[in-house]
């Protein structure tokens, strides 16, 4: 066990963790697969991932270093995956923390950290991409050490160690100079130094915790988890400890390990590995494997409660079943089972005429209706909802912590959209033009502003939040200032009708596009919504001056994602979300 070192790479979204996997994995010269190029990322294995540039699902791999093996975890960094983060870090021993040099630590890094100090873990911080021209070393440290403060590290964790790099480069060092850097080697000497080997014993009874499941077509679930105690083998019999302390006796059909990014079949694994194994039809996150009936099980995973919820439907609208391969309301509730089982933090309901789906906040969600519908199921979802809660008697709702920086002219408009949310301003700080501002927001009230706050501060402003607490709702609440533009009969726009109505307010579709009487084809510039008719046609004549159209324009239409359309719709409207389209519809649509 001496040999072996587990170890999670945690941060904020977009601060250099996958970049960091990669060149770990390149310098120990790992076998990769023939598909990857040089700058593909190893670990963003999944198409979604590989698209957004962020890390979705948690990955493990592992490296061979001076005869250690380090399991590697690749952790999300987006709060919306909080739920991720927090089962992975059951995994391991110690932490990697990397810094964006020139940010500094970022809101998720606080969430991340705390977590981490709340389990025990060795930490090292990684400053990284210090090759940046506006890297600023010295202040993200003071920084970095002010928040271990914050969180109540002890002395031993508030004195960590730190490691300089450039991921992208392949180079670390113990000193910011990156011209006296030869490699990545530094954050293996660091990793071996201060990270302590697993303090699990062989010899006793098996205890395994299980913090990822995988369905698998051949083999069934597939449960990853750490051996904390004792050792598994292949074929052996083993018990299955419950969430509700139920236990039942299965046989093994697999037990795997991780090898660089490949998974091994063992026929033995010793405690403190990284394992997973096949042949449990009904594990799910949280529970405990053993082999003796006696062996108490380990600690259930308290995973955060979500606090968004959508309601799923079977698509009802005139286009229903043309353009999906699964769209009967059977297909659909297995798929969000299957979801559930998967996902920790999602909890799937029956309602009367669909389903509701909870989460931990709009991009979890979205992130989930994406991969549907690429896998080609047609439905229907609501508007995003806040989940309240009732406590003696009071309705509770939930609040975010808002952390915005914005270049300094962007800060009035900031300050105006927010109090028109009813946002209670925290705190504020201004660093060579840069204002970083602080608010405390109800949940509902911040549903569908990240797109207005892009428009807004000409995408040059950076927005995150963390969930802060339920409190007391204060029955305030911000609607949409536009009313919609909805299509008055069934048919194909045409550009003669989209020009006539352009001034209306803001399309979201161009010519030649099948549209159903009651879609919403855009955002009307007033309060109200109107029925415009997009599919009339010039009357033809035998008649024509000269010059005549020439002056007439059309606007390029305002295209509408998922996120946009979810941010965009009120409790009056759906999102019917197909494999080929989106689009925005009232709910009546007669």
């Amino acid at each position: 066990m001496n040999n072996l070192r587990n170890v999670a790479i945690i941060a904020h979204v977009d601060h250099g963790k996958t970049t960091l996997v990669d060149a770990l994995l390149r310098q120990t010269q790992t076998k990769l697969s023939k598909q990857l190029s040089d700058s593909s990322l190893i670990m963003d294995s999944n198409e979604l991932e590989k698209e957004r540039g962020i890390t979705i699902f948690s990955k493990n791999a592992s490296v061979k270093y001076q005869d250690t093996k380090i399991n590697i975890v690749d952790t999300p960094g987006h709060a919306d995956f909080g739920g991720e983060v927090e089962r992975v870090l059951k995994l391991v021993d110690g932490c990697l923390l990397l810094v964006d040099a020139k940010e500094g630590p970022m809101p998720q890094t606080r969430f991340v950290l705390k977590q981490a100090l709340k389990m025990g873990l060795k930490i090292i911080v990684v400053i990284n991409k210090i090759d940046c021209p506006d890297a600023r070393v010295n202040y993200v440290i003071d920084k970095t050490f002010d928040l271990f403060l914050d969180l109540g590290a002890d002395e031993s964790a508030a004195y960590f160690p730190v490691v300089y790099s450039s991921a992208k480069l392949g180079l670390a060092g113990e000193n910011p100079d990156l011209s006296l850097m030869k490699d990545i080697t530094p954050i293996f000497e660091a990793i071996l130094k201060h990270i302590p080997p697993p303090q699990g014993n062989p010899d006793k009874p098996l205890q395994m915790l299980i913090t990822s499941v995988i369905f698998d077509n051949f083999k069934g679930r597939i449960a990853t988890g750490r051996i904390i105690n004792g050792k598994i083998n292949k074929n052996e019999e083993i018990i299955h400890i419950q969430r509700d302390g139920l236990k039942n006796k299965f046989r093994l059909t697999g037990l795997i390990t991780f090898e660089g990014l490949e998974k091994v079949e063992r026929s033995e694994v010793l405690s403190g590995d990284i394992a997973a194994i096949s042949g449990v039809p009904d594990i799910t996150i949280g529970e405990t494997i053993t082999d003796c009936l006696d062996t108490p099980a380990l600690p259930l995973l308290a995973i955060e409660e979500p606090t968004i919820k959508i309601t799923f439907e079977v698509n009802t609208s005139p286009f229903a079943g043309i353009e999906g391969k699964f769209k009967t309301s059977r297909q659909i509730q297995e798929r969000l089972m299957k979801a559930m089982e998967d996902d920790v933090a999602l909890k799937v309901e029956n309602t009367p005429g669909g389903w509701t789906v909870s989460g931990r906040g709009e991009l979890h969600l979205a992130i989930l209706i994406e991969r549907m519908r690429r896998e080609g199921y047609e439905f229907q979802v609501s508007r995003p909802q806040v989940i309240e809660k009732i406590e003696n008697g009071k309705t509770l709702t939930p609040y975010e912590k808002v952390y915005i920086e914005i270049p300094q002219e962007y800060q009035g408009v900031v300050m105006q959209k927010m109090g028109l949310r009813h946002a209670k301003f925290q705190d504020m700080s201004n660093s060579e033009g840069i204002v970083s501002l602080e608010f405390i927001i109800a949940t509902k009230e911040l549903l569908g502003y990240r797109g207005e706050f892009i428009t807004d501060t000409k995408g040059l402003g950076i927005i995150n939040t963390n969930f802060y607490e339920f409190n007391k709702d204060n029955d305030t609440f911000f609607t949409r200032e536009n009313g919609s533009l909805v299509v008055h009969e069934n048919g194909t726009t045409k550009l003669y009708g989209l020009i006539g109505v352009q001034d209306r307010g803001t399309l979201f579709l161009g010519p030649g596009v099948a549209v159903y009487k009651g879609q919403v084809i855009g955002a009307n510039a007033r309060s109200n919504d109107i029925s415009v008719n997009v599919c009339k046609e010039k009357a033809q004549t035998n008649h024509r001056s000269s010059g005549e159209g020439t002056s007439e324009h059309f606007d390029t239409p305002k295209y509408m994602d998922l996120e946009d359309s979810l941010e965009y719709i009120n409790d009056t409207e759906l999102v019917e979300v197909t494999p080929k389209s989106i689009r925005i519809r009232k709910s009546d649509l007669f």
